[in-house]
C-alpha cells in the first residue's frame, strides 16, 4: 500500500490530539472543536484520503490504508504518541491504527461509533451505496443520509447545523465516497483490540443516535479496561457537530482526568 499525505488544519498548543472526521465528511466538521479545544490542547484534524484536501491514492479499499496515512501523518509532525480520536468512521479508523501501532496512542476518544464488523445486511447496503454514489453522485445520498447522521432535535431545531452537514456531504467526491463505503464494509471486529488497550479511553455518544446507539457505546466501555461513556443529550450520529460545547466539555473533562 502507497500512504498518501493527508491535508489536516491546526489550533492550539500542547498535548496532541487529532480527530478524524465521519463518513462522508472532512475535517471540515471539526470546526467548533478546533476552536472549543484548541485553548487546552493541540487539535489536529486531517482529511482522510479522498475527502477535503486529501488525494484518493490507487489502493483497495481499506481502513488499514487509512490508519497508514495517519501514521505517517504523525511522523511527518515528529509526534511520538497522541490523544487519538475518531467520529463514526474516524472511529474505526483510530481502532484499526490501535490495531496496528497501539505505542502511538497515549489515550483514545471514540465518538458515536461501534466495535462490532459490519452484519451481512449493513455490508450489503454499504456495497449498495457505493455502486450508488457512482452512478449518481453524492446529492441524493445527501437527503439519504441526514435523517441517519443528524438526531431529531438537531432536524428540528437545529436548521443551520442540518444545511451544513448536508453540504459537507454533497461536496463529498463520489469515488471517496465510494472507496470509504467498501473499506467500512470490510473491517473486522475490534473488541479484541478494545480489551488488549491499556490507555483511558473516553466513549461519546449521542442520546439521539439511531446508527451507533448507547447501548452499543456501553458495550465498548464494558470492554475496554479504562472506559468511561459520556451521553450528550439531544444529539444524534454526529455529536460532535450537533451540540459542539457539550462535546467539548466532555473532551476537556477527559483531558484534564489525565493531565
Amino acid at each position: 500500500m502507497a500512504v498518501v499525505p493527508l491535508a489536516h488544519r491546526e489550533a492550539g498548543a500542547g498535548t496532541p490530539l487529532v480527530l478524524l472526521h465521519a463518513f462522508p465528511l472532512s475535517s471540515a466538521m471539526w470546526l467548533e472543536q478546533r476552536e472549543l479545544l484548541g485553548s487546552r490542547c493541540r487539535v489536529i484534524t486531517p482529511d482522510q484520503r479522498g475527502f477535503g484536501g486529501s488525494e484518493l491514492g490507487a489502493d483497495e479499499p481499506s481502513l488499514g490504508a487509512c490508519a497508514d496515512d495517519v501514521i505517517a501523518l504523525l511522523d511527518g509532525l515528529g509526534l511520538d504518541r497522541v490523544v487519538l480520536g475518531g467520529l463514526s468512521m474516524g472511529g474505526y479508523v483510530a481502532m484499526e491504527l490501535l490495531r496496528r501501532a497501539p505505542e502511538r496512542v497515549s489515550a483514545l476518544l471514540l465518538a458515536d461509533t461501534k466495535a462490532s464488523a459490519d452484519p451481512p445486511e449493513a455490508r450489503e447496503g454499504r456495497m449498495r451505496t457505493a455502486e450508488a454514489v457512482e452512478r449518481d453522485g453524492t446529492g441524493p445520498l445527501a437527503e439519504t443520509m441526514l435523517p441517519l447522521l443528524l438526531g431529531a432535535t438537531t432536524l428540528e431545531t437545529r436548521a443551520a447545523v442540518a444545511g451544513r452537514v448536508r453540504g459537507l456531504v454533497a461536496a463529498a467526491p463520489p469515488a471517496a465516497v465510494a472507496w470509504a463505503s467498501r473499506a467500512m464494509a470490510a473491517r473486522p471486529d475490534s473488541f479484541d483490540v478494545l480489551r488488549a488497550t491499556e490507555v483511558p479511553a473516553l466513549v461519546v455518544v449521542g442520546d439521539e443516535d439511531a446508527l451507533s446507539p448507547v447501548a452499543q457505546a456501553q458495550e465498548m466501555v464494558d470492554a475496554l479496561p479504562q472506559g468511561r461513556l459520556a451521553v450528550v443529550p439531544g444529539a444524534g450520529h454526529l455529536s460532535a457537530v450537533e451540540d459542539p460545547p457539550a462535546f467539548a466539555a466532555a473532551v476537556r473533562a477527559f483531558l484534564a482526568d489525565l493531565a
